[in-house]
């Protein structure tokens, strides 16, 4: 069973929890439509959108399902829009860089478990100068959130029981896949909640509006 008490290792999903992305998926959401002679889409808008990846995205910008012809080139393109320079403006959260630093400064462990492909995750990592223990990316095993494996991959990569882990995202298969992994699902009220979705419904262990909540918590 999973502890909410101080834990020993801190596990974050990317995109929407431990790093703001959207400013540049936003512009390669944009840079798509613009191709197909459209004007840009609200940010607010495509922002709700990106913790479903890069299909959701082509559906927003273009109206095709992701079973429907030409979606698969679409999002080759916004894809490779969005590589020419994934960390422009895509930053990490506030506090969560100080929090970091302390968490390394005590020689606590810490992780990165996200969907978003290695091609993309590694480079955006090192741009923001993260250096997370463990990197777990969609490619790196054969299955992807919600299932636990690369929950439990990156526990033992710190070499840290699962159950003295926190795991914390802004989408419900963040929670789903850590309470399989037997980690305190830790939902986050700052990242990319979709209108409509209340992460207070979610079935977590904890929950934070804020950094600073996150922060204080952990003290």
């Amino acid at each position: 069973m999973s502890s909410t008490s101080r834990p020993a290792a801190l596990l974050f999903d990317l995109d929407g929890t431990l790093v703001d992305t959207a400013p540049d998926l936003a512009r390669a959401t944009n840079a798509l439509r613009a191709h197909h002679g459209l004007a840009p889409l609200p940010y607010a808008l495509i922002r709700a959108q990106v913790s479903n990846g890069g299909s959701a995205l082509v559906t927003l910008a273009l109206g095709l399902a992701k079973e429907a012809e030409g979606h698969d080139l679409a999002r080759t393109f916004l894809l490779a829009a969005y590589g020419e320079a994934v960390a422009n403006e895509s930053r990490v959260f506030p506090p969560l860089s100080p929090l970091l630093h302390a968490w390394e400064a005590d020689d606590r462990p810490w992780g990165i478990v996200t969907n978003k492909p290695r091609a993309y995750a590694e480079p955006l990592v090192a741009a923001l100068a993260l250096a997370p223990g463990a990197l777990l990316c969609a490619d790196d095993l054969p299955v992807k959130k919600p299932d636990p494996a690369p929950l439990l991959e990156a526990a033992r990569r710190l070499g840290v029981a699962p159950d003295a882990c926190w795991y914390l995202g802004d989408h419900l298969r963040d929670m789903q896949a850590a309470r399989a992994a037997g980690m305190a699902a830790v939902a986050v009220g700052w990242g990319y909640v979709e209108d409509g979705d209340d992460y207070l419904l979610w079935p977590a262990d904890l929950w934070f509006e804020t950094g600073e909540a996150l922060v204080a918590a952990l003290k």
